[in-house]
């Protein structure tokens, strides 16, 4: 398993944008065969900071949702709207291994 966290900052004028293209996004990406979670997570104290949790069965499952059309679109869309370029950690997965504790 290996989760990535994206830390996204958003222009203020485009909080709101950002959002919604986001959840449109998590939608999709939580259908994708190989996904475990999708969460997408805004700063309690500072709007403009966002946090994409994202958990892929394997390293295969993570790349292939860069490909998938939903991400693509998402990405363009969004990309104009980030105060600074958006920074993606992946982390292996420790605990839980079974899936069924998603």
């Amino acid at each position: 398993m290996i989760v990535t966290c994206v830390h996204v900052y958003v222009k203020p004028d485009h909080i709101d944008d950002f959002i919604q293209a986001s959840r449109l996004n998590h939608e999709k990406s939580t259908q994708e065969a190989a996904n475990m979670r999708f969460d997408v997570l805004q700063h309690q104290n500072d709007p403009t900071c966002f946090l994409l949790y994202e958990a892929y069965e394997s390293k295969d499952g993570a790349a292939a949702h860069k490909q998938t059309e939903h991400y693509l679109t998402w990405r363009k869309t969004v990309e104009p709207w980030m105060a600074k370029p958006r920074e993606g950690v992946p982390y292996q997965v420790i605990a839980p291994e079974e899936r069924g504790k998603w």
